[in-house]
């Protein structure tokens, strides 16, 4: 049984979510929208879900700098000093390897669960209660524990998980896992479906802090000398120089290609809540409330409207001016205080593109 004194929750809070633009900017990603998916940011939702399972003093929040006055506003309750601000951006395995760091030297028996701070939930009961099942699958021994997400269809943004047997019968849901799939193309992605044991990969992970510095260490060795340096030298004099030059020098990489990919000791514990990263508005789009036509229509403030005529299946989000619209079909139209997006809902993942050419013409008042 996991001991609640020693769980702790690592939540990683950074990206800037360039797919759902022009709502979520660099100074405003998607996790401190107000609005955006129910009536708290999804950051404040992710607090919430955490200060189910562990006390405000066991969350350690990694972001970056830009992002630490929004924490402190969204989330008071967090120590100052459970606040780690990167110097730089490196990816998500330098992210949950500091964070890990810092918990390793609060308690080196404690129990890590990783959250992320841009994905949406529903159900939060049942989310702790899957949580704390991996907590009590991490305690059993050397195992890095995911909560998996049934697929309820050919998802190709996301990649999938294959399990494998039970760990024994008398765990409940707990699954071995074969190997980790990168986000599929359609056909493949049908097949993961039809064959039943795959699950999305929602990068939710519990395990002891100890088989976690050890997967750094045998999975990434590059990497983990640098945590080391950083970890021996936490609360010295030299702590925040260290942190600099280590990630300054550090290999740009994914959570998920560091350690998750290469673990031949995961298990994975099948979700019984709702899910999504909220990935790119055709996700926003999905998860909306629809009209009669199936379009998908967000009002902020008071001065956003939307008329149709003959529009179907179309996700339109006004904020400060009317919309009116006629003999339109799958389409996103997303209005805001300087920018005007519309493109084709089956390409809304090239979102992206648009913030990629905005920073080569140099637009930084639109980033």
């Amino acid at each position: 049984m996991a001991d609640n004194n020693h769980l702790y929750a690592l939540v990683i809070c950074g990206g800037a979510g360039t797919r759902l633009w022009p709502r979520s900017r660099r100074k405003t990603p998607k996790q401190f929208l107000e609005n955006f998916f129910g009536k708290t940011t999804l950051f404040r939702q992710t607090i919430d879900r955490a200060l189910l399972l562990t006390e405000s003093n066991r969350i350690i929040i990694v972001t970056i700098g830009d992002y630490v006055d929004e924490i402190i506003k969204y989330a008071p309750e967090i120590l100052p000093r459970n606040i780690i601000a990167e110097p730089i951006g490196r990816n998500t395995a330098l992210a949950v390897g500091l964070g890990t760091a810092y918990i390793k030297k609060a308690d080196p028996e404690a129990i890590v669960m990783t959250f992320w701070s841009d994905a949406a939930v529903t159900e939060n009961e049942s989310f702790a209660e899957r949580l704390k099942l991996a907590a009590e699958a991490a305690c059993r021994g050397n195992y890095l524990v995911t909560v998996g997400i049934k697929p309820t269809f050919a998802h190709t943004g996301l990649g999938y998980i294959e399990t494998g047997n039970q760990l024994d019968q008398n765990t409940g849901e707990i699954y071995k896992v074969i190997s980790f799939k990168e986000k599929p193309e359609l056909k493949l992605a049908q097949e993961f479906l039809e064959k039943g044991n795959f699950y999305w990969n929602t990068g939710i992970f519990t395990c002891s802090v100890k088989s976690l510095w050890e997967a750094f260490g045998k999975y990434s060795p590059k990497l983990f000398n640098g945590l080391e340096k950083i970890y021996l030298a936490l609360s010295g004099p030299a702590e925040q120089q260290t942190i600099k030059e280590i990630y300054e020098s550090a290999e740009d990489l994914a959570i998920d290609n560091a350690v998750w990919e290469k673990a031949d000791n995961l298990l994975l514990v099948p979700a019984t809540f709702g899910w999504s990263d909220i990935g790119d508005w055709q996700v926003a789009y999905d998860l909306g409330e629809k009209d009669a036509e199936g379009n998908a229509v967000t009002i902020f403030g008071g001065k956003g409207k939307h008329f149709g005529l003959e529009t179907k299946n179309c996700l339109i989000q006004a904020e400060n001016r009317t919309i009116a619209t006629i003999g339109l079909s799958d389409l996103v139209i997303i209005e805001t205080e300087d920018t005007v997006l519309i493109c084709p809902r089956q390409r809304a993942q090239e979102v992206k593109k648009i913030v990629t050419l905005l920073k080569e013409k140099e637009e930084k008042d639109l980033l």
